[in-house]
């Protein structure tokens, strides 16, 4: 599986096709999924361009998304940053009135276990948020929802093309006791090195604006698209 990330909580001022709008998400959502790209994971966004868990916010977002790119698994962030305070945010979401597929939950915010056990009584998917240099995984390896989880969102933090590698690995150890499907990435300069890694492992793994804004030859993207569609070569000459 490629997952397109088509946002993330960066700010347009960050790219200039970062999509914010949902007439925006729609359109690099169908790019991204023509281009190759199996899911797709976006942050809903304020009018001022924050990321936001309002019902109206999320309902346009998944409206205009699926429209664009009907059949596909379309899942949102939860995290902390949208709502610090933990009961804000289960209200939010036993206030949605469109369900994504799949909601992502980081597991080492306050709340984790909670956020998560209102998404799966709605009926939505939790990709379990793992951060490389935190205790997540060990909250996740002793969470009651750790077997009922979509899969693991495995994220490498080191921002280095250098050092994300060995992160990665060491991730994926600690992990292993989870015995759950993991989706495997990494940002900024350690996003394709460890996209490489993911796909040599056959493991599930995301690219898109939200972790990178460059290509692996160090140019800007144009678009999440251009992005996916380097993600595709790489993930076909490794898994040849």
């Amino acid at each position: 599986m490629l997952q397109v990330c088509l946002n993330g909580a960066r700010s347009p001022r960050e790219h200039f096709h970062l999509p914010v709008r949902p007439e925006e998400l729609a359109k690099a959502a169908a790019d991204s999924i023509a281009a190759g790209a199996t899911d797709i994971h976006l942050h809903p966004k304020a009018p001022d361009g924050a990321d936001s868990l309002d019902p109206h916010a999320v309902a346009a977002a998944l409206r205009a998304v699926r429209a664009a790119a009907p059949g596909v698994g379309v899942g949102v962030t939860t995290g902390a940053w949208t709502a610090p305070d933990t009961a804000d945010r289960i209200r939010a979401i036993r206030a949605w009135t469109v369900l994504p597929d799949h909601a992502s939950v980081n597991w080492h915010e306050p709340g984790a276990d909670d956020v998560a056990a209102v998404l799966l009584e709605r009926g939505i998917g939790v990709e379990a948020g793992i951060y490389s240099g935190t205790d997540g995984d060990h909250q996740f390896l002793r969470s009651p929802h750790r077997g009922r989880v979509l899969r693991v969102l495995a994220e490498v933090t080191d921002l280095t093309a250098r050092g994300a590698p060995a992160t990665a690995e060491a991730l994926l150890e600690r992990l292993r006791p989870a015995a759950t499907p993991i989706l495997l990435h990494g940002e900024a300069a350690g996003a394709w090195p460890v996209l490489t890694i993911a796909a040599r492992r056959g493991l599930a793994t995301r690219i898109g604006l939200e972790d990178t804004l460059l290509l692996p030859d160090g140019q800007v993207a144009a678009d999440n698209a251009e992005l996916v569609a380097a993600a595709t070569r790489i993930i076909a000459e490794e898994s040849s």
